[in-house]
C-alpha cells in the first residue's frame, strides 16, 4: 500500500424495504475485497447474510475522524448504514473535508439495494400495525365504526380532483387508502373469517388480470369501447347476477343512482319506460339517465354548478370567491 494514498470510504446503503441479502453484484464485489466492514447496529438486517457469505463485520461506530486515519494507506472501509444513511457521520466527514487541513480519502455512497415501486406501501402496513396495537381510539375500531370515513374520504378525493390540486390530490389518495389498509388490519383479527391487506392486494391483482384478457391473455382490443366490453362480459360471468340492477348500491346520491340505473338497463339491452310522473323527482330522473346516455356525469354536473353558486353568492356578499377546500 502507498503510505501517500489516503484510501477510500465505502458507505453502503441498503433498503429495509427489500428482503435482506438481496444486495447488487457491485456491493458484494466491495464488501469483499473491503480491509474493513463496519456497522454501529447489531440488528442490521443484513449482518446474518453479510455472516454466511464470509464477510468479517466489526461491531463500531467510528467519528470522522477515526475513519479518516483508518483509512490511510490506501485502504478501503466500507460503513454499513441504513437506508436513510449516516448523518453525524456524513456532517462530520464534510467538515473534515471542507476545512483543508485533512486530505480525504475518496468517498462513495455505493446503494446496495433499491426500492422497489410500493415499496412505501410496507411502511404503511407496518405503521397501521403499530397503530393499530398502541393507540387507544385505533385499536377500538371496527368495519361499522369506520364506514363512514370511507365514505367521507371518497368525497373529498372528488372534491381534490375537481378542484385540480395536486397536493391534495396526493392527500387524499394517502387518506383513501389509509382506510383500505385500515379496514384490512381489522380483518385479521376476526375469529371466523380472517383476511390481511395481501390477500385483498391478491384479490384485487387476480380480478385485473381477469378482466383485461387483452393485456394478459390472447385477446385483442383496439379501442377503449372493446376493454370495455372484454370487461361487461368477464364480469358478468363472475357475477352470475339475476337483474341489471344487482350490486347497484342503493345508499349513494340520487343523481349518481338514477344515472348508474339508466347505465344498467342501457347496456344489458332492458328498454324500459322511466317512470311516469310530473313530480320533481321524475324530471330529474329523466334528466339524470338522459344525461347518463349522453356521456354526461349528472352528479359532477351538478356539483359544478353548485360551486357556481356558492361563488355567485360570495360575490354578493363583498367576498372573494372561495378556493376550493378540502379538509384532511
Amino acid at each position: 500500500m502507498n503510505a501517500e494514498d489516503p484510501g477510500r470510504v465505502v458507505l453502503l446503503t441498503a433498503s429495509h424495504r427489500v428482503a435482506p441479502g438481496l444486495l447488487s453484484w457491485p456491493a458484494w464485489q466491495t464488501l469483499h475485497a473491503a480491509d474493513r466492514v463496519l456497522c454501529a447496529e447489531r440488528d442490521h438486517p443484513q449482518l446474518p447474510y453479510l455472516r454466511e457469505a464470509g464477510v468479517a463485520v466489526e461491531h463500531t461506530a467510528p467519528t470522522a475522524e477515526e475513519l479518516v486515519d483508518d483509512c490511510a494507506g490506501g485502504r478501503t472501509v466500507v460503513v454499513l448504514v441504513g437506508g436513510e444513511g449516516n448523518r453525524p457521520l456524513t456532517d462530520g466527514l464534510s467538515r473534515l473535508g471542507g476545512s483543508g487541513r485533512v486530505r480525504m480519502p475518496d468517498l462513495e455512497l455505493l446503494p446496495g439495494s433499491y426500492d422497489l415501486p410500493g415499496a412505501r406501501f410496507l411502511d404503511l402496513v407496518q405503521v397501521m400495525d403499530r397503530v393499530r396495537t398502541e393507540c387507544p381510539w385505533t385499536s377500538g375500531k371496527t368495519h361499522q365504526g369506520l364506514a363512514k370515513y370511507a365514505i367521507e374520504e371518497a368525497y373529498e378525493l372528488v372534491e381534490a380532483i375537481e378542484a385540480g390540486d395536486r397536493e391534495e390530490l396526493r392527500e387524499e389518495l394517502g387518506d383513501v387508502l389509509l382506510q383500505v389498509v385500515f379496514h384490512a388490519r381489522i380483518a385479521e383479527e376476526d375469529p371466523d373469517e380472517p383476511f390481511a391487506v395481501d390477500d385483498v392486494a391478491a384479490t384485487i391483482v387476480d380480478k385485473l388480470i381477469r378482466r383485461h384478457p387483452h393485456v394478459f391473455g390472447e385477446e385483442t382490443a383496439a379501442t377503449p369501447e372493446d376493454v370495455h366490453a372484454h370487461w361487461l362480459r368477464t364480469k358478468a360471468v363472475e357475477k352470475r347476477r339475476d337483474s341489471a340492477t344487482d350490486g347497484v348500491p342503493l345508499g349513494q346520491p340520487a343523481l349518481a343512482l338514477a344515472a348508474k340505473l339508466g347505465s344498467r338497463a342501457r347496456q344489458a339491452g332492458v328498454d324500459v319506460p322511466l317512470p311516469a310522473g310530473d313530480s320533481l323527482g321524475h324530471r330529474l330522473l329523466a334528466l339524470a339517465v338522459r344525461a347518463e346516455a349522453d356521456g354526461t356525469d349528472p352528479e359532477a354536473a351538478l356539483r359544478a354548478a353548485a360551486r357556481a353558486y356558492r361563488n355567485a353568492i360570495r360575490a354578493a356578499e363583498g367576498l372573494d370567491t372561495a378556493p376550493d377546500t378540502v379538509e384532511g
